[in-house]
């Protein structure tokens, strides 16, 4: 792998970049012209026009895309076609269901999910796992979240808008009682205390990726939920539900763009639990981590940028070395931690 195409340069894209080009040939795609210099070569254009997207896959060995979930498809069947390695950032399911159906017969590997939840937190969760001999709950959260919250939402949209309405408005899968099933996003609310702090957490859409599947007929419960201030559930669940802006979603992501823009000082809460017997005993895992905003060559990136980029980008690490295939589909969970945080963007998560 040398060659490698980035489409997408907004708020985490323009860093999978920056750090792939350390080590690859990087070219950036973009509908807009960067308003800052890249450390790789750019290319304007818009990806929606078929003739363009032929042209920047030409010679390429992999292609990462940043885009919204919606838009990622479309780019996932041209690597198809094209024979090339594909990674991407997407929580949506039937995004990530169609680009396993590619995979059964890809030339090049197919990654959907290598972010941080899909991604980074699968990982995590999946090396806990392996530490007991018979398993009986998994429970995975994470929270990307404003240090210093303002109003009653406590939230700022460092991430994409359109990502968060997804998976607040779209079903989640769990494990309950030994049973693989559906539930309703924004329900199971439950209370985390986290080094005195009060947190909310509740179920939201696609951030186990294919851990159901994984480890059903294992375990008795595994469930995924998204850490927030308290209160933000029933704000979102009386926009969704009772303003029935879930039927308005543009509409509903201009407003809370508009009324909550990203901050600066952000913070990354993962937090993985797993028990089970070890032997004959009954025991505990845990793994807690709080990521802030670091410096990278010189420029500050938020820690939710950071961590997304540097976890897609150690997957691409991983598949360039030979530490994961280079045909099919790639589950997060089947991901090694330890060969993650061995690649020079994994190292980021060790050192922090």
């Amino acid at each position: 792998m040398k060659k490698i195409l980035v489409i997408g340069l907004g708020k985490v894209g323009s860093l999978v970049g920056m750090l792939l080009a350390r080590r690859f040939e990087v070219t950036g795609v973009d509908k807009l012209q960067p308003s800052v210099a890249m450390s790789f070569n750019t290319i304007v254009g818009d990806i929606n026009h078929d003739e363009f997207l032929n042209t920047i896959f030409l010679g390429q060995d992999a292609v990462v895309s940043c885009m919204p979930y919606n838009l990622n498809l479309p780019i996932a069947r041209r690597a198809y076609q094209f024979g090339i390695h594909y990674f991407d950032l997407t929580e949506d399911v039937p995004t990530t269901i169609a680009i396993r159906e590619m995979a059964r017969d890809s030339r090049g590997i197919m990654a959907p999910q290598c972010g941080l939840a899909p991604g980074f937190i699968g990982i995590v969760g999946s090396d806990l796992a392996k530490r007991f001999s018979r398993l009986r709950d998994i429970e995975l959260r994470v929270g990307a979240l404003p240090r210093y919250p303002n109003g009653l939402m406590g939230y700022s949209f460092t991430w994409s808008p359109a990502g968060v309405v997804n998976e607040y408005i779209n079903d989640a899968e769990v494990i309950h009682n030994g049973v693989r099933k559906i539930v309703p996003s924004l329900e199971g609310i439950e209370m985390i205390n986290i080094e005195g702090q009060e947190f909310e957490a509740f179920s939201t859409s696609g951030g186990l990726g294919t851990m159901c599947e994984t480890f059903e007929g294992k375990v008795d419960t595994l469930n995924y939920k998204t850490i927030r201030y308290p209160g933000h559930c029933s704000l979102m669940r009386f926009m969704l539900y009772e303003l029935i802006l879930k039927e308005r979603r543009e509409l509903l992501e201009q407003i809370l763009t508009e009324a909550k823009p990203p901050v600066q000082q952000d913070v990354v809460y993962v937090y993985a639990v797993v028990e089970g017997w070890k032997g004959n005993h009954l025991e505990r895992e845990e793994f807690y981590r709080a990521y802030h905003p670091i410096q990278i060559d010189g420029q500050h990136w938020r820690a939710i940028s950071w961590t997304t980029a540097a976890s897609i980008s150690a997957v691409v690490e991983m598949v360039s070395d030979g530490n994961l295939p280079n045909t099919g589909f790639v589950k997060q969970e089947d991901i090694p931690l330890e060969a993650f945080l061995n690649t020079s963007n994994g190292s980021f998560f060790r050192e922090v």
